[in-house]
């Protein structure tokens, strides 16, 4: 199986916000913002695998600046970073300023899919190779966050977690 690069599975989504998607403060509900991230992200890591994807969990969310009614929302994702059957996506959130044209981050998330067969057997994914300054820290952050995950669960001893120990030193 080749490796892949993130800029492979960039998926950009582009929409406006309308009316009938907004809370009582004319704001995009944070629900539909979370479907719409998903679904980027989605398509990024079937790019990435060329197989049927899963959501396996949203693991970061942060919603920064609210998104008014009419504005105009892009939302890019890619892979972060390649496991076993598993893919780390990181997505980013803009708005468009309707005058300037000057976009701004409102939010940002990470989200874990995994590729499976017909069955919904996890099958192995591509590695992935960052490329962009930006890339490269987002795949070792991806790298920490998964051996955390594991030690919390009880999968990996801390003593394993050579990614977290090299943040810290050890």
């Amino acid at each position: 199986m080749k490796a892949k690069n993130p800029k492979d599975s960039l998926t950009v989504l582009t929409d406006m916000v309308l009316p009938g998607e907004t809370n009582a403060l004319n704001n995009l509900f944070g629900g539909e913002l979370l479907a719409r991230m998903d679904r980027a992200c989605s398509i990024s890591a079937q790019r990435h695998s060329r197989r049927i994807v899963v959501t396996a969990s949203v693991n970061h969310v942060t919603f920064n600046k609210a998104v008014p009614v009419g504005s105009v929302v892009t939302i890019e994702s890619k892979v972060s970073c390649a496991f076993k059957t598993s893919m780390e996506i990181y997505v980013d959130v803009w708005i468009e300023d309707r005058e300037t044209g000057e976009r701004t981050k409102v939010n940002e998330g990470i989200y874990t899919f995994v590729a499976v067969d017909i069955t919904g057997t996890p099958v192995k994914v591509p590695e992935i190779v960052p490329e962009t300054p930006l890339e490269k820290e987002r795949y070792m952050g991806a790298k920490r966050r998964k051996q955390l995950s594991l030690v919390v669960a009880g999968r990996m001893l801390p003593d394993d977690a050579t990614e977290l120990k090299a943040l810290f030193g050890k």
